[in-house]
């Protein structure tokens, strides 16, 4: 089995959860991404959000909040991803850029249009009464 390893930034704001979408792509997503050879996931973490929402996340306030792994989207059968979730605070304005086409807030009633990890993220974000 091929793994996908990804982190992302959870941030919530009145029940409801940041995602992105990106150019050419119909889904949403929790932003974030990949890590490049001998990135921390913190400075992976930073880099990913910065290129895609210009905004600075705040090292000290950085928190795991937990790892969730299933199929991954738009690949073949057996692939998952595994997704390493943050949460930090964030200095500067959210604004869409690089790959990202759109920036929404998401409850749990948009689960049609999100991955199937991001499905596992949102389950487990409802279930602590964190997502609307």
């Amino acid at each position: 089995m091929k793994i996908i390893d990804k982190l992302a930034w959870i941030h919530l704001k009145n029940q409801k959860i940041l995602s992105t979408r990106s150019k050419g792509k119909t889904k949403f997503y929790i932003p974030g991404g990949k890590r490049e050879i001998g990135e921390s996931d913190e400075t992976a973490l930073i880099r990913e959000i910065k290129e895609e929402l210009t905004i600075d996340l705040v090292p000290s306030t950085i928190a795991f909040v937990g790892n969730f792994q299933a199929q991954a989207d738009s690949h073949a059968t057996g692939i998952q991803v595994l997704m390493q979730c943050y949460t930090a605070d964030y200095k500067g304005t959210l604004a869409a850029a690089a790959e990202i086409a759109e920036v929404v807030w998401l409850t749990n009633a948009d689960r049609d249009k999100i991955s199937p990890v991001d499905q596992l993220i949102f389950d487990f974000l409802f279930e602590k009464g964190l997502l609307a």
